[in-house]
This record gives C-alpha cells, structure tokens and sequence, in this order.
C-alpha cells in the first residue's frame, strides 16, 4: 500500500467544514441491533420501501445504516434533527438536499460495501466517494478488458503480477468517484475517460473523451480505510473533488 495514507481521527467536540475542507467519514455497517432501530426510525417512507427491496436481511440492514449514518452526519453540519432532512435526486440517483436545507452550499456523497461505508462532505464544490472490498479473484473475471479504456488496460497489465489487483480497485473506485461527483452514475461509459493506473502514483483523471478541459476541474485521491477497522478484509476507496484547493480531513464515526 502507499505510505502516505490519510489519518481518520476521532471526532472533534466542535466540527467546522470550510469553503476549502473536504471531509471524508468513515463507519462500519455492522451495528447492534439498538443502534439500528435508531437509525430505522430517522429514515422517510421512500427510504424505508427501498430498503425492503432488499431481498437478504444483512442488505436491507446496511442499507438502514448507510442512509441513517448519513442522516446523522449531515444533521451535525446542518443543525437540523435528521429525521427533518429531505433529498432530491440526480438523474443518476445521486442524492442532493432539497432546496432551502443546502445551507453554505454543502454537497455530500456516500459508498458502502460489505460492512463499511464512507461519506464525504464539502461546501461550494461538487464531491464523489467510492469504496470497494477487495476480491482477489477480480482479475481472472476480465472486468477491466470489458470495461476499462485500452490505455488503462494496458498500464495494467504492465505492473507488477502482486500489485495488480491493488490497481484494479484504485483505476475502479477513482472511475466510480469522478462519476459520481458529476451526478451521473454509470450513465457515462467507464472507458470514455480515463484515470491513472499505479497506485503508488498520485490519482488523477487523465482524459475525457471530447472535453480535454475537464481533466484541469477535478482532484482524484486514492483512500484506504481500513487501518483502525480490521485489517482484513481489505477495502480500497477513492475521492473526487471539483477543484484542486482543498485539504482532507477524516473521520471515524464510532456508535457512543
């Protein structure tokens, strides 16, 4: 893994989000049953029948605690009781606060996988996170030749046979990030742009098709938030931010 990591502190007693902080929180999903009936209870109808499509329980209970994690979050910045916040959504289900809640024009983004989520927030700018668990057997699936652009391929294919999975999830999540801070999902086909391959190299998008001006607009940065959480299993996460001046803070959310 790359030595410069970010550090996930502990929550402050005062939190203060600036025109030029990006903060990136991270949780683990695996609640007590308590904490997820709190959770249940800040959740609105729409929420809540979204959940039930779930077909397995520990899905439907992640969900739960994403969507209220982030409930509970934003109500901090925001000073609002989570239950009052209200959503919008992005032709690509991004979600957005309604109008009139996005005080200091704070935007927000979250990811989950298996039992950890991660959640970032900043004021005035547009930002993306993306978080995967690391499969070792993502590789022999083939899903960077069927979905990565041929010069990513190719990077790939290059490195090292041990630090080839480790790539895959940086080129991935960097790729699900940037898609996400535009609002668009996989609307936009993964290998119309792309970002850089070696994880040991500073993130960064490299090319759009048809628009060499959007590569200047957007930081990447490559996230690893296992460390205080268990070591195994491994997760890999990324950052996209609209703009290069900011500073990262994180957080660790614990269940008190």
């Amino acid at each position: 893994m790359p030595k410069n990591l970010a550090e996930w502190h502990a929550l402050p007693d005062t939190l203060m989000l600036t025109d030029d902080d990006v903060h990136v929180w991270r949780a683990s999903l695996a609640l007590s049953s308590p904490w997820l009936q709190h959770l249940r209870s800040t959740l609105v109808a729409d929420e809540l029948h979204r959940a039930l499509r779930f077909h397995f329980q520990v899905d439907r209970e992640r969900f739960i605690a994403a969507r209220g994690l982030l409930r509970i979050i934003l109500a901090r910045y925001l000073d609002l009781e989570p239950g009052q916040l209200r959503f919008s959504y992005g032709p690509g289900g991004k979600p957005w606060l309604a109008p009139g809640q996005a005080a200091g024009g704070l935007s927000f983004n979250l990811s989950h996988s298996h039992d950890l989520a991660l959640f970032a927030f900043a004021r005035g700018r547009e930002v993306g996170v993306d978080v995967e668990r690391v499969g070792r057997d993502v590789l022999e699936k083939g899903l960077a030749e069927r979905f990565f652009a041929p010069g990513e391929v190719a990077a790939l294919q290059a490195l090292p046979p041990d630090r080839q999975v480790e790539a895959f999830y940086h080129v991935w999540t960097c790729k699900e990030a940037y898609l996400k801070a535009r609002g668009e999902g996989l609307l936009v086909p993964l290998d119309e742009f792309e970002v850089s391959v070696n994880p040991d190299a500073p993130a960064a998008l490299l090319r759009v098709q048809g628009d060499p001006g959007e590569t200047h607009r957007w930081s990447l940065r490559t996230l690893y938030p296992t460390g205080q959480l268990d070591a195994a299993p491994v997760y890999v996460g990324a950052l996209a931010v609209a703009g290069h001046d900011w500073r990262l803070r994180c957080w660790q959310w614990d269940p008190v």
